[in-house]
């Protein structure tokens, strides 16, 4: 395609009330929790803490990974990354599941990610230091206000070179993606001992953080990146593969070991608790599965790789609470798998399919991907994902959400680039520009 493809379905901001917002999702049979009216002050559903042991959080809501790519060469954050995040602290939100951060250089999304190391953690204090001075000067204290960072390796999405050259590695080979995004089918593979070397990397960024005052951290596994890899690799060899027990060695082995060594922080997961086949566009640019490989692929599917199955999210979900996990934020798929699973929205980006379905489905099935792990799993903590493509509606199925125990904390991405003081206009009542909402997206 030469360009991005615009779908014909409705925006929801081209509903101008709330009852034209339910008889369209009645209409559509999609089924999605929404209140007509938004509550505010101390009373709203929203403005509850959440109590995690002895981990307070203040409000129901919180923000996803906004990986700013605005750090130096170094991976040391730049004034504009500090002005990200002193945003952050003044959006309303009490919880800031902070931005990807490689734990080495070679597995860096691009040059400008964050990088944890000794030569940046005083860099990264000043990141989160920005966040707590201006969530105090707005709202007076910040003793229920909580920052994360996410630790990660990209794997065959990284670009670490200053000129951005695309350097892939891999725990798996896959037909598709080894042939779009590399490596060469011929390159080898990330062997175990250099796997239980990058484990050691994780456990001393987290110990960087934890001496930064970072409250969290994440180990990333969703969207494609190296530890989302390792939980579908089922044909790879060694300990990490293969078995359910090696596909969540990687993750396993670093909650046992971050928690020994940086006791005092929590831990979280950004999960693609569901995946599926390999989307590309038809002959109308719509998108379609692709033929089928040969393999299974995919982590949270059926072997068809086209159905949910959330028995294995569910399997880890209940290890990771047992080992001392506190925190699960939901999401699904992948960017370079199927878009529109991983981020429900009316318009691609150049190059890529047009959405199959409607983004609201997407959102819908979020919601209630969400809700199960949830009962499923009782004791973790829910954040819920996939809400910012409802635009000025997100308030009013957040609060349902939320109000039905689907979920414990709602997070935005998108909407809070478009808005950054969404939630705090929300939480007090506030009006808010809809026309710069719907132009950011």
């Amino acid at each position: 395609m030469s360009g991005a493809l615009l779908s014909d379905y409705p925006s929801p901001s081209q509903f101008t009330s709330a009852a034209e917002l339910s008889r369209h999702l009645e209409t559509a049979g999609i089924d999605i929790p929404f209140d007509a009216d938004v509550a505010t002050g101390t009373s709203s559903p929203l403005s509850q803490s959440v109590s995690i042991r002895d981990f307070e959080i203040g409000n129901r809501w919180a923000i996803l990974p906004l990986e700013g790519s605005d750090s130096d060469v170094d991976g040391n954050p730049t004034d504009r990354s500090l002005g990200r995040w002193a945003a952050f602290g003044r959006s309303g939100a009490k919880l800031v599941w902070g931005e990807s951060a490689a734990v080495r250089n070679d597995g860096r999304s691009s040059p400008g990610q964050l990088l944890i190391a000794p030569s940046t953690a005083d860099g990264l204090r000043r990141l989160r230091e920005a966040a707590i001075t201006a969530h105090q000067e707005e709202f007076g204290g910040a003793d229920d206000f909580r920052l994360g960072l996410q630790l990660t390796h990209s794997g065959r999405l990284s670009h670490p070179a200053p000129s951005g050259e695309h350097a892939p590695v891999t725990v798996r080979h896959h037909p598709y993606l080894d042939v779009t995004l590399g490596p060469p089918a011929d390159q080898p593979l990330l062997s175990d001992d250099e796997l239980y070397e990058l484990i050691d990397d994780y456990v001393k960024a987290a110990e960087i953080l934890a001496s930064a005052g970072f409250d969290f951290v994440d180990l990333k596994a969703c969207h494609g990146y190296l530890g989302h890899e390792l939980l579908g690799a089922f044909e790879r060899p060694g300990d990490f593969g293969g078995s359910f027990e090696n596909r969540t060695r990687f993750l396993r082995t670093i909650v046992e070991r971050v928690r020994a060594s940086s006791p005092e922080l929590k831990l979280g997961l950004r999960l693609s608790s569901f995946d599926a086949v390999i989307h590309g566009p038809g002959d109308d640019g719509v998108g379609r599965p692709l033929t089928l490989e040969p393999a299974r692929f995919w982590f949270g599917t059926d072997e068809s790789g086209h159905l949910i199955d959330l028995s294995e999210p569910i399997r880890l979900l209940t290890a990771m609470r047992d080992m001392g996990v506190d925190l699960i934020c939901v999401t699904g798929s992948s960017s370079i798998n199927s878009w529109h699973l991983q981020r429900p929205a009316l318009k691609s980006k150049p190059g890529e399919y047009g959405t199959p379905e409607d983004p609201l489905v997407g959102v819908a099935r979020h919601i209630s991907v969400t809700s199960r792990l949830r009962d499923s799993v009782p004791g973790i903590t829910t954040v819920g994902s996939g809400y910012s493509y409802l635009k000025q509606w997100v308030p009013n199925v957040a609060q349902a959400a939320v109000r039905a125990g689907m979920t414990d904390l709602v997070g935005i991405a998108r909407m809070q680039l478009a808005h950054p003081r969404f939630i705090s206009d929300v939480m007090q009542g506030n009006s808010f520009d809809t026309k710069a909402i719907e132009e950011a997206f």
